[in-house]
């Protein structure tokens, strides 16, 4: 396809998704709603709320848009693509169905436990004095979730009992999370090594892009409180046999469920995974391109992203996929392994405000180098302000570097973030210095 294509959002995750689309052979007329200066030096611009459907049908068909692809949870949770969908626009992005997945984990784990996909074992609750009686059962550390959407903040892993009780009581009580945290889970804590796989499925056929890892703690050596992310690398190097074993265990049966259920999917589902010593067990679902997994995935991919997404949003991913065989040494097991390209890597380095993930200083200005080949910035919590560009948010940047193998990447990220300046900012020192 060619023609228009808006993006949904304004975070660094949009700024990434359009500047890939900027790449594709078909120069398509990109609009991005509300963007941020990032994408505004390659897209349109435009002031529109992602919680107004109404609006951005309407939007859609006077620009004559051709695909809508929606970054951000909260817009598909509250069933934006359905909108857009009854309205004739083709959509990446789940309905609020399929979205109830990342909407509401107590839900998403009915459907694991229903599809038999491996998973910590939980209990849900909405009080406080029933979460405490059980906590009193349970082995430490523990593991508190918000049911809903919490924008990667609403999980906490407890050492003690102290601990568990303060982020129990900051959901129930407090309602620190809004409504998101007034249900919350209680969970078995497991350990591994994190994995994010992004499957991209149009409800029946399906590929993985290359596997990345996030770095989700505020501190090195995986410290301190949970964020957004600080930070990610890919592709991840795993054994053939755990290929196999994720398409078996994890994808195939996921989306039979969905099928059985009668959820329609068309986008991206993001499994958070933990790999334990029996094996791949599902952390989370995300309903979207992670953040800031999708700063380095992004970059590895072989094909066009706009056709890659049309093909997907028309519900003819198989046929695009017939294009992109496995060659030499992509992984034989990883479905859509052609896709990506497996001997190039890809860092990002996120440069967060003072005090993220909590209270931040933002209006901050910002000084950014200028990106070089194998290194770019791209933006988040940016905005422009009279006297140049300001801080407007706990993530404020990640620096992304690309190259041949991943020291490689790691040192092109790190130079290029040592040329940013701003009030505040802090970042992690060790994204990527552990491959396992």
């Amino acid at each position: 396809m060619s023609g228009s294509v808006l993006v949904i959002g304004g975070g660094g995750r949009e700024h990434a998704i359009v500047r890939q689309l900027a790449r594709s052979p078909q120069r398509p007329v990109i609009h991005a709603a509300p963007g941020n200066p990032g994408t505004a030096a390659l897209a349109r611009n435009v002031t529109l709320d992602p919680a107004d459907p109404a609006a951005i049908v309407r939007y859609c068909q006077d620009q004559g848009i051709d695909l809508v692809i929606v970054g951000p949870e909260e817009p598909l949770i509250a069933g934006l693509a359905d909108h857009l969908r009854h309205g004739g626009i083709p959509v990446f992005g789940p309905g609020a169905l399929g979205a109830r997945l990342e909407g509401d984990k107590e839900f998403a784990k009915e459907v694991l436990h229903a599809a038999g996909v491996p998973t910590p074992r939980y209990q849900a609750f909405s009080t406080t004095d029933s979460a405490l009686s059980h906590l009193d059962t349970m082995d430490l550390p523990v593991v508190v979730k918000a049911c809903g959407a919490a924008q990667g903040k609403g999980v906490a892993v407890c050492a003690t009992r102290e601990e568990a009780e303060t982020f129990v009581r900051d959901c129930l009580d407090e309602q620190r999370f809004g409504a998101s945290g007034l249900r919350i889970l209680l969970e078995e804590c497991v350990r591994g090594p994190e994995l994010s796989v992004l499957i991209v499925t149009d409800g029946q056929d399906y590929c993985l892009l290359a596997p990345s890892r996030d770095h989700k703690r505020i501190g090195e050596g995986d410290t301190g409180p949970n964020t957004g992310g600080m930070g990610a690398f890919a592709p991840v190097t795993l054994p053939a046999e755990l290929h196999a074993e994720i398409d078996a265990r994890v994808v195939l049966p996921v989306l039979a469920e969905l099928r059985r259920r009668d959820i329609p999917y068309r986008g991206v589902l993001y499994a958070g995974l933990m790999l334990t010593a029996t094996g791949p067990q599902v952390l989370e679902f995300n309903c979207r391109f992670g953040d800031p997994e999708t700063q380095v995935v992004l970059p590895l991919l072989r094909g066009d992203l706009l056709e890659l997404c049309a093909a997907t949003a028309a519900g003819e991913l198989g046929a695009y996929l017939e294009h992109f065989p496995a060659g030499d040494g992509d992984p034989a097991e990883w479905a859509g392994a052609g896709l990506s390209e497996w001997r190039r890597h890809c860092v990002v380095v996120v440069g967060a405000a003072d005090g993220y993930p909590g209270r931040c200083l933002s209006g901050r200005a910002i000084e950014l180098p200028n990106d070089r080949g194998g290194a770019w910035i791209i933006q988040a919590g940016t905005r422009q302000a009279e006297g140049g560009l300001v801080s407007a948010g706990g993530r404020v940047l990640g620096a992304v570097g690309l190259a041949d193998d991943l020291e490689g990447a790691r040192r092109q990220a790190y130079d290029l973030l040592g040329g940013v300046h701003f009030e505040g900012l802090t970042y992690r020192r060790d994204i990527a210095a552990r491959k396992d």
